[in-house]
């Protein structure tokens, strides 16, 4: 039987970012984001499935670039995978329609139970051995611009 996926949570450090930060003489952090991963989560609502981010990174400059993306963040979350049941139940999402893409081993309960999971090139191993779907692309380099790719290669599959 074939997954229908019709929700899509991403990681953000290392998924939409290279997983590093910069940091300024105040303190101040900045990540560097790709432009393609816009248009990427642009072309994936156009699909009709929804995104959300989940974070436990506590900076505002995820729900910041999250508020720019249109799409909705849970930011500061410790466990990842009580965050994606206790959403998929108030929203009725049966958790064989979520796909999941992360890269590291803060993501990996949350992967396990998805219905999919995705990541980067450059993953932990030993979330690239969960994965189902390994994509070409380094975190921050256009993951999610090539998610899109693979999700409308396969819509109809």
């Amino acid at each position: 039987m074939k997954k229908i996926i019709k929700i899509t949570f991403y990681d953000f450090d290392g998924v939409m970012t290279n997983n590093k930060v910069y940091v300024d003489q105040k303190g101040n952090e900045m990540v560097q984001v790709n432009r393609a991963d816009g248009l990427g989560v642009s072309e994936i609502r156009k699909l009709g499935l929804q995104q959300i981010i989940l974070s436990t990174e506590r900076n505002p400059v995820v729900s910041a670039r999250a508020d720019k993306l249109g799409i909705p963040c849970l930011l500061g979350i410790d466990n990842k995978k009580e965050a994606l049941m206790d959403y998929c139940d108030k929203n009725d999402i049966d958790l064989n329609n979520v796909a999941f893409v992360g890269n590291d081993i803060n993501d990996k309960e949350a992967m396990e139970i998805a219905g999919t999971a995705f990541c980067p090139a450059d993953a932990h191993e030993s979330i690239i051995e969960i994965s189902d779907h390994i994509l070409g692309r380094k975190g921050g380099d256009g993951v999610i611009r090539e998610l899109f790719d693979f999700l409308a290669e396969n819509k109809g599959d």
